[in-house]
């Protein structure tokens, strides 16, 4: 919710009625944002602010609604967004994250990026992430960790941790992240927001910095499910320099079973914190009392997520990452006696340790000893949890399971990377299956840290998924197909 004077406002459409009706100036809204951000810089959720743009565009915004051509705004006027520092905004710093990219200045705009400024959306900076999307907790970036609102004590989740943050602290709206195995998701479970991410195939791609290709999606953080849903509109569609995208040619399958689904292997799971645990079961209590059955289901291949999850997206980070070599663009070596000590000496200093990691790991499960020992056979694992998958979604309308085992934990906490790992057992899921998932608010613990409630629906079932989040969030299911 931002304040303007002695007025809040929680959504979208409340910022827009009021622009129309004269009360709030577009130019008001950005420079209330931009305190904000000012205000809390030293949770460093900002890479770089574009204050004089923004207020640039936002005076351009009031001309026209002065001028009575507010019929021709977009249908994001008045929404005020940030954007993770893996997606591409022309004349705009672009580096992951990472030493490998500093200085660099993205040439082209992503595709997403293109069609939210054609919206009339105004782009107020770029936000801090794990480098190269590669982190879960916000503390691989070459720019320092980001510090959770709610206690910099904490931290915000990752790799889209900025972009939590960036709303947590009202500095926009909302924020445009991606998500490889949760990322959108899990930080805004640890942040108290809504985190979504769409099916594969749904938004560009085109502009976003790869980490593992037939995983990373473009999602949203915020606050408000129709913010939300309104931005997701705006943002996907067929693309023609993005071929795994996917246009429907037939209407979609809104129809609604009344049948959600719970993993009883993830409730039952060692990691799962006790009050995320009974937090869910009442709100499985509250959803049934509304006339919607919850069944439990059973999933062999819970104990397989993580490392089906982990060997594939190494394997695909360490061949998308080839390409910083230190000769084409980014970080070089300056003191390299020959060709091979270049490539050794850039890579080793302008990557991270968690980067290298994944680089090692993906290059070993790619070796001609240990291919099919580990990458082929992860794949097939994929397959069966895709099938699983497909299977459910035949019965049910949707999958319920917590975001996180557990919240936040402290920034000083010298946890293993394996433990971190473990963070992202239920969130992995839905980026293996490239189905469409959403983290919801769903209380707090003892310490007040926030966690949040995931729903997973069939791929290319997003309606459907934001009618069931409303539902969740709200209490309420009217049988009515707003979205």
């Amino acid at each position: 919710m931002i304040s303007v004077g002695v007025v809040s406002y929680a959504s979208l459409e409340e910022i827009q009625r009021a622009l129309k009706a004269r009360s709030l100036s577009c130019e008001e809204l950005v420079q209330a944002y931009l305190s904000n951000i000012a205000d809390n810089s030293v949770l460093n959720a900002f890479v770089d602010v574009y204050a004089e743009e923004a207020v640039k565009r936002a005076q351009n915004i009031d001309q026209r609604l002065r001028e009575g051509s507010d019929k021709l705004l977009g249908p994001l006027f008045g929404a005020i967004l940030s954007l993770k520092d893996v997606i591409a905004h022309q004349g705009h710093g672009l580096t992951a994250g990472s030493l490998m990219l500093h200085g660099y200045e993205s040439v082209y705009s992503a595709t997403a990026v293109e069609r939210l400024i054609e919206a009339d959306a105004i782009i107020i900076g770029r936000v801090n992430c794990d480098e190269f999307a590669m982190g879960s907790d916000n503390r691989t970036s070459h720019y320092g960790p980001v510090k959770n609102g709610i206690d910099p004590e904490y931290v915000p989740g990752g790799s889209s941790g900025g972009s939590a943050v960036s709303v947590q602290i009202n500095g926009c709206l909302a924020s445009i992240g991606s998500d490889t195995g949760g990322s959108v998701r899990q930080p805004a479970s640890f942040c108290g927001l809504t985190g979504f991410k769409p099916s594969y195939g749904r938004i560009s791609r085109h502009g976003l910095i790869a980490y593992g290709s037939s995983f990373d999606q473009i999602g949203i953080i915020g606050r408000d499910l129709n913010d939300i849903h309104r931005i997701y509109s705006v943002m996907k569609g067929p693309d023609a320099h993005d071929a795994t995208l996917v246009e429907h040619t037939e209407p979609l399958d809104t129809t609604r079973s009344g049948k959600l689904a719970y993993v009883r292997e993830a409730l039952e799971h060692p990691s799962l914190q006790p009050a995320i645990k009974d937090a869910f079961f009442a709100k499985l209590s509250r959803i049934e009392s509304l006339g919607i059955e919850v069944e439990p289901v059973s999933f062999d291949l819970i104990d397989y997520l993580i490392p089906a999850y982990y060997v594939l997206t190494s394997a695909e980070a360490s061949s998308n990452l080839s390409r910083y070599d230190g000769l084409r663009y980014g970080y070089r070596a300056s003191d390299a006696a020959s060709l091979d000590e270049t490539y050794t000496k850039t890579r080793t200093e302008g990557f991270g340790l968690e980067v290298k990691r994944r680089i090692l790991l993906g290059t070993f499960v790619l070796s001609v000893g240990y291919y099919d020992a580990y990458f082929a056979k992860a794949q097939k694992v994929r397959r069966l949890i895709c099938d699983q998958m497909n299977d459910w979604m035949q019965k049910y309308d949707g999958m319920l399971l917590p975001t996180t085992p557990g919240t936040a934990w402290k920034l000083g906490d010298h946890k293993k990377p394996v433990e971190i790992y473990l963070a992202d057992v239920f969130s992995v899921l839905a980026n293996l299956a490239g189905a469409p998932a959403i983290s919801i608010p769903l209380g707090v613990d003892v310490e007040n840290l926030p966690f949040g409630i995931q729903m997973i629906s069939g791929t290319f079932q997003e309606d459907k998924l934001f009618v069931y989040s409303d539902m969740i969030q709200q209490g309420g299911l009217d049988g009515s197909n707003k979205w």
